[in-house]
């Protein structure tokens, strides 16, 4: 973080939109002041609950089928919890983005090696998400069922010591927001140091030329897919709102779209409700079918090994054009065995408390025009380098 950043961030803190932020920042001054030693033995009933959390992570974080539609249901049992429909319907997105690689676009513009080393990338970092956020939520839900706080297993499950505080925070005073800001924060700064910075991630897919380009097209859209009365298209079909990401190796360009998501899902009820009818409504496959099947098939309706030809116009098919190929998760994609992360906190003084600060993003959610451009975007590209690479 450089000075200016700081400084710029400080100066903000009298604006903030969390009054607690000056007394989050004492507890975490204290906490980070805290000599480093061996954790408490816990109790066995404690450490059966430990051990049972870890074992309940593993098994719904086999796949992001699987961990996105944990994210779901937790917030169905606890709509407290914000955060965890904001990662329900992110980790979606990382499904779809997922199958786009064996899809019947970008399977044409990378090679199997880099659909591979993309794949690896995407799932690594949504892995990892789980891995860390999903035992906080099944402390707290263990809390809630007791009635007692909990929080002080925290450290057993290697969650920062930014989160140890806003957990506490809100089971004292019991901030929705102010908790899954925390968490956004908390979830992109775990990437980071995890995935980001990691030299084979660099060199792989963040300094590759096919990334860079999927940054230009405009590739990082973050989709929400919503349907309600007064906000369906053409025959019920879902409207697209959401975000677009420009530069998705920046940490505070990741954060501040998050707040921009949180923002566009819990600010107007409306939207709510209406995105979150539609994530009951339809399971996550990972296939983009799941939103828009007019354009979006799960089964390849084109001939094989034949040239592309230009399919869209305006999101819409063209005459006799077949839909797109977009498979479902399990149909491309074996789950993968993760080695666990070193167990080090990301938050190392009471300075990564800064994100917290109001940032006063806007978040109009207009999304769904730039997305079809996006996918004429592509087809030009495909039909570009088929006619300079024929196969």
């Amino acid at each position: 973080m450089g000075i200016s950043w700081l400084k710029e961030r400080w100066t903000r803190c009298r604006q903030s939109r969390f009054p607690s932020f000056w007394r989050i920042r004492r507890a975490l001054t204290r906490k980070s002041a805290e000599q480093p030693g061996g954790l408490a033995v816990l109790s066995s009933r404690d450490q059966a609950l430990v051990d049972a959390i870890r074992e309940q992570t593993r098994q719904h974080n086999r796949n992001n089928v699987t961990r996105t539609m944990a994210y779901l249901q937790f917030y169905l049992r606890h709509p407290e919890i914000h955060w965890a429909l904001l990662g329900h319907m992110v980790s979606r997105n990382g499904g779809w983005n997922m199958t786009d690689i064996k899809g019947e676009l970008l399977s044409r513009l990378l090679s199997r090696k880099e659909q591979e080393d993309f794949f690896a990338f995407l799932e690594r970092g949504n892995w990892l998400i789980f891995h860390d956020v999903y035992p906080q939520m099944l402390v707290y839900e263990e809390s809630v069922k007791r009635q007692a706080n909990l929080f002080y297993l925290l450290p057993h499950l290697h969650v920062s010591r930014f989160m140890q505080v806003l957990w506490e925070e809100f089971w004292r005073f019991g901030d929705c927001e102010q908790l899954a800001i925390g968490l956004v924060i908390n979830e992109q700064s775990y990437l980071e140091k995890h995935v980001i910075q990691q030299p084979h991630y660099q060199q792989t897919v963040l300094h590759t030329l096919e990334f860079k380009l999927q940054e230009l097209l405009g590739l990082n859209q973050i989709l929400f897919p919503c349907l309600a009365e007064g906000r369906g298209g053409d025959g019920g079909k879902p409207v697209l709102i959401g975000q677009t990401l420009r530069h998705f190796a920046s940490l505070p360009e990741r954060i501040a779209l998050g707040k921009r998501l949180y923002v566009l899902l819990f600010r107007d009820p409306d939207v709510l409700r209406a995105v979150t009818g539609w994530a009951v409504r339809q399971p996550h496959t990972g296939s983009r079918k799941d939103y828009w099947p007019h354009l979006f098939h799960d089964v390849n309706e084109s001939v094989p090994g034949a040239p592309y030809k230009r399919k869209l116009a305006n999101c819409r098919l063209l005459p006799g054009a077949a839909r797109l190929y977009s498979p479902r998760l399990v149909h491309v994609w074996g789950d993968v065995t993760h080695a666990e992360p070193e167990p080090e906190d990301w938050c190392t003084d009471a300075r990564c408390i800064l994100f917290l600060l109001n940032e006063n993003e806007e978040a109009g959610g207009d999304v769904e025009d730039a997305y079809c451009q996006t996918l004429e975007k592509i087809e030009r590209a495909i039909v570009a380098k088929e006619a300079i690479f024929p196969a």
